[in-house]
């Protein structure tokens, strides 16, 4: 059994929730995703600060004062990032099954 392909950053559940919100869409609105994982704010920021820090994803942030919105896209390093992730989970989940 390896660990290899396990991505410490999407190990975090907020994290890799949120880039699997991010990954069915084109684009998706900060406050949509706070409400979907019911994080705070201030949670949620940390935890897309972190996956833009690598540049899991990108963000947009449009209108002023009042008005502003952030938006997040998922990159194509975050979705290879996901896809490789969630691979290395069902691998570790299927070895560790008793054979038929």
């Amino acid at each position: 059994m390896s660990l290899d392909h396990i991505d410490p950053l999407l190990a975090a559940p907020k994290r890799l929730a949120a880039l699997g919100v991010l990954n069915g869409a084109r684009e998706v609105e900060f406050a949509f995703i706070r409400d979907h994982l019911d994080l705070s704010d201030s949670d949620l920021s940390k935890q897309m600060r972190a996956l833009s820090d690598v540049g899991y994803v990108r963000v947009k942030k449009t209108g002023k004062a009042a008005s502003r919105k952030t938006w997040f896209r998922i990159t194509p390093a975050g979705r290879r990032a996901l896809q490789a992730h969630v691979q290395a989970l069902n691998e570790l989940v299927l070895e560790s099954l008793p054979p038929p």
